[in-house]
Formats: structure tokens, sequence, C-alpha cells
């Protein structure tokens, strides 16, 4: 018997290639709307783990901010506002609106990429309007897409959203949302989509997750995300599961 196990354990590293596969469900964790509360924004730079940022343009902190990122080794995303209703104003710098033709768009876009230094990719910053939109949701993807190395991860806050069908016919790299951790900033609510997020990411294989620099979010982080290893899951940066 102890003849056989051994000789299943060379066939499998023989058809691995020499070592064995790592089947560990993979979590990638984004905090977005850095930018404005600097304390929090630093709180949530200094989460264990590579932890990616997602920060806002043409915030008072967007700079120093995305900079303190980098320094700590974690990933940085270009936080995009769009707009969510068709009755709002705009309510951030830089943001993109329905009123906008490609000019305009173009140079917004370019101004806020500009703003954030570091940035590897974009996701929305509210956009429930904008991400319906197939008109500007080609206009993001073709400024992507001249930006050869950028992804998108869609923070899908509408389920009408096309941002992802237009990733792809434009050959944008690009996944959605999985799971929101604070759609509510309560401690019950975190804790609960915490769990939901372990769930999914042992039946998908990975998720990807957003957060908030909110205190229920932080608190829950820095108390859980050390635990993981232990219990089988694989903290990785977003690039990683944006990988072609």
């Amino acid at each position: 018997m102890r003849l056989l196990k051994v000789s299943a354990c060379v066939l499998l590293l023989f058809l691995s290639g020499g070592s064995v596969a790592t089947t560990q469900p993979r979590i990638a964790i984004i905090i977005d709307d850095l930018g404005y509360r600097l304390a929090a924004g630093q709180r949530a730079i200094r989460l264990p783990g590579p932890i990616s940022f997602a920060v806002l343009p043409g915030a008072p902190g967007t700079r120093a901010l995305a900079l303190e990122a980098h320094a700590n080794g974690k990933e940085v995303l270009l936080h995009l506002p769009l707009q969510a209703r068709p009755d709002e104003m705009a309510q951030e710098p830089m943001g993109i609106s329905l009123h906008m033709n490609r000019s305009e768009f173009r140079d917004t876009f370019e101004q806020a990429f500009a703003s954030v230094p570091h940035a590897i990719g974009v996701n929305n910053h509210r956009g429930s309007l904008l991400t319906r939109h197939p008109g500007h949701m080609q206009w993001l993807m073709e400024e992507l897409q001249a930006r050869d190395t950028l992804f998108f991860v869609d923070s899908y806050t509408t389920h009408e959203s096309v941002a992802m069908q237009f990733a792809h016919e434009l050959g944008v790299n690009a996944r959605k949302r999985d799971v929101f951790l604070d759609p509510d900033p309560g401690p019950e609510t975190v804790a609960r989509e915490f769990a939901r997020m372990k769930r999914l990411a042992t039946k998908r294989g990975s998720v990807i997750v957003i957060g908030h620099p909110h205190a229920a979010t932080l608190e829950l982080l820095e108390r859980e995300l050390p635990k993981l290893a232990s219990e089988g899951f694989e903290l990785v940066p977003i690039s990683e599961l944006l990988q072609r």
C-alpha cells in the first residue's frame, strides 16, 4: 500500500512538470474611494498582504495616497467617477457624464489618469447610468485599449452594465466585481459579506472583492486577513486575476 501511495505521488509530480500545482482559492481585494480621508486611506494602506487601492482623481489626498500605496508595494487603480443617475450633476472632480462628447470624454479621462500616479488599471466609481450606455463604454474601452497594459474592473453597480461586453469586443483585459464587503458600513454586514466572499472563492476558484475605508471594514480586515492563508485561501493582487 505504501508503495502505491509513493508511486501515485511520483506520477503526479511528473504530470505537473515537477511540482504540484496549488489549488487554493484566490481572493483579490480592492479598497475603493481613497483620496479624501487621509487617515483612513493610510490605515487602509497598512492592511497586511497584497491589497489593491482604487484612488479617486483630483481629491486632496489623491497623489499622496497613490504614492504611499505604491511605496508600500500595493497596486494602484484609477477609481474613475462615472455618472450614476440621469438627474444628477457632477459630484466628483474629473467625473465623466452622459452629456460629454468624445473629445470631452477623452480629455477628462486623460486628466483623471494623469492625476493618479502608478495606476495600472481602472475601476468605476458609481456609474449605474454610464455603464449601461454602449457609446460611453465603447469610448472608455478605446481609452484603455490605447494604453495597452491597462485593465478594467467593473465595480458592477448595476446588473445592466455593458462594460464587460465592450471590454471583450475591444480586447481589453477585464473582470467584474464579485462581492461588495460593505454595501452598508455596519459590522454585521461586513462580516456576512466576508464569509460570503470565502464561500464564493471556494466555489469559483477566485473572486474579486471591493470594500471601502470604513471603520468596520478596516477593523474586520485587520483581524481576518492574517487568517486567510491558514484557512486555505491565497490573497493576491488584483493584477494576478487580470493576467491575459
